[in-house]
């Protein structure tokens, strides 16, 4: 998997979201918002390959979670990140 091309994440007014940037963006006419841990797993992506096993490993590294409810998490956000067209 990995963050599409051309979306960048932007602090604004102490939120994270992602915006499109570009002409390859132009039917992205909205914005993502992401929470702080979302924000930090797309940091740390954001231009390579990754794998949900890779976030999973990130969120154990950075946060006290159990290894069940960062998969959990997981699922969900790139299930989103999907939806939204910002990972293929």
């Amino acid at each position: 998997m990995k963050i599409k091309e051309g979306f960048i994440l932007r602090q604004i007014c102490g939120e994270y979201v992602v915006v499109g940037e570009g002409l390859a963006q132009v039917n992205f006419n909205k914005m993502l918002s992401l929470n702080e841990s979302a924000a930090y797993l797309w940091k740390a992506v954001q231009g390579k390959e990754f794998t949900a096993e890779d976030l999973v490993k990130l969120l154990l590294d950075q946060y006290e979670v159990s290894e069940e409810v960062a998969a959990r998490d997981v699922e969900k956000l790139l299930a989103i990140w999907v939806e939204q067209g910002v990972a293929e």
